[in-house]
């Protein structure tokens, strides 16, 4: 319906939301932030600390799936509560002496706790907005992360430099902690979709349409390529920066809020551009696909230069901009896809579509730590290992923008259902 109204009160549930992202990419960034202190107190090498990221990587990547389809069954509000105390808990064993079994599982079980979590926010915030008015909120909500970086990375750093790395874990333990007992008192469920109990569904069809459409594989293409960036950026980018560049821990860990700065300026204007250009009745296929994937293409020709610019702050602000213009493409997939999906499917296939581009997380990190412990030295490792960032994120840009119809795929949605 083009002019249902937003629910009253649908800002509440978006802020809180909003900082559910915030704790959700701070408990990410953590273990970056604190990287060179774990390696040098535990003796690890580049592929074992790689090897933590893709670990992680791996158990979102499994539960994301379980629990977006979980999603179209029980109410969001629960499974977001769970998540939240689930990430809190896992903080806390952090606190104290551990060795790189510790570290491993408890960063496994925070894969499994965040698996999901950005596609079950999203279905919990869809239940509040009608679909001409998603790609705003979808934004705010994809700023989260960045946010996120930008008010955790600078606060994580002082306590890693003036406290221990052990209190920065236990520090985000207590913030999610209270978090939770906030959204057990605040969050609700929207009433743009029926209950999860009541749920008509009778306008389901098969996964497999949906899960085969060209728009389903083209956003998954396309955000595997920009994940397989961001992966870097919360696991390696503090290292590179300090052991690749020279930079101290205080200076770097302030200066790892630059990619998601410029991610921030680009998701806004990604959504606001798109939704601008949906409102005008251009068709989703320009007005979403490719101001979500040309952005990414174009970063990763900036990121391609790294090794010509001379080094230093220069090669920071190319992995700035490279990174940072893969943000838009977080905003519109998700949107693309609720154009065809059934509610009472859209949690399992947005969250299917979240487990499928973060198994590029679970290889990005590893290939730079095999990269940076095998090059001829740490720079060229580092170097080499963005290379590939980058040529990875422009080939799966280019593929998804050809890829995504979601025009054509919505029609033929239409037509399975009245076969049916």
């Amino acid at each position: 319906m083009p002019n249902q109204p937003t629910p009253k009160g649908a800002w509440i549930q978006m802020v809180m939301l909003f900082i559910y992202m915030v704790i959700n990419f701070a408990d990410k960034l953590v273990l970056q932030i604190a990287a060179v202190p774990i390696m040098t107190e535990l003796h690890l090498s580049p592929e074992e600390y790689g090897a933590i990221g893709s670990y992680f990587f791996l158990c979102l990547a499994v539960a994301g799936v379980l629990i977006g389809f979980l999603a179209n069954r029980v109410a969001t509000t629960v499974l977001i509560l769970l998540m939240g105390l689930s990430w809190a808990v896992v903080q806390f064993p952090m606190v104290f002496s551990v060795g790189f079994g510790t570290i491993v599982i408890c960063r496994m079980l925070l894969g499994l706790g965040e698996g999901g979590a950005a596609a079950v926010a999203t279905h919990a915030l869809y239940k509040w907005y009608p679909d001409h008015k998603r790609a705003m909120p979808t934004a705010w909500l994809s700023q989260g992360s960045a946010v996120g970086v930008i008010i955790a990375a600078p606060a994580l750093t002082w306590i890693v430099v003036k406290v221990s790395w052990h209190a920065a874990f236990g520090t985000l333990g207590l913030i999610g902690l209270l978090w939770s007992i906030a959204w057990y008192f605040i969050g609700k469920e929207g009433p743009l979709v029926e209950p999860v109990a009541e749920v008509n569904r009778s306008d389901r069809v098969r996964y497999s349409a949906l899960l085969g459409s060209r728009t389903f594989i083209g956003c998954v293409i396309a955000c595997f390529g920009a994940y397989w960036s961001l992966s870097l950026g919360l696991t390696w980018f503090v290292p590179f920066l300090i052991k690749g560049l020279g930079f101290s821990q205080s200076v770097a860990g302030s200066l790892s809020v630059l990619p998601w700065l410029a991610g921030a300026i680009t998701v806004i204007s990604g959504g606001l551009i798109s939704q601008a250009l949906v409102a005008r009745g251009v068709p989703t296929k320009l007005a979403r696909g490719v101001v979500g994937t040309l952005p990414m293409i174009i970063g990763g020709c900036f990121s391609l230069m790294l090794p010509f610019v001379g080094g230093g702050w220069t090669e920071v602000m190319m992995l700035m901009i490279g990174t940072g213009l893969t943000g838009p493409i977080y905003v519109v997939c998700a949107p693309m896809l609720g154009e065809f999906t059934p509610d009472s499917q859209r949690a399992g296939v947005i969250a299917t579509f979240g487990a499928l581009y973060v198994l590029s997380g679970i290889l990005a990190p590893s290939v730079m730590g095999y990269l940076v412990q095998h090059g001829d030295t740490m720079l060229d490792g580092y170097h080499s290992g963005f290379r590939v960032a980058a040529i990875v994120q422009i080939v799966c840009g280019a593929l998804g923008m050809w890829l995504m119809a979601p025009a054509i795929d919505k029609a033929r949605v239409r037509a399975l259902r009245v076969a049916a």
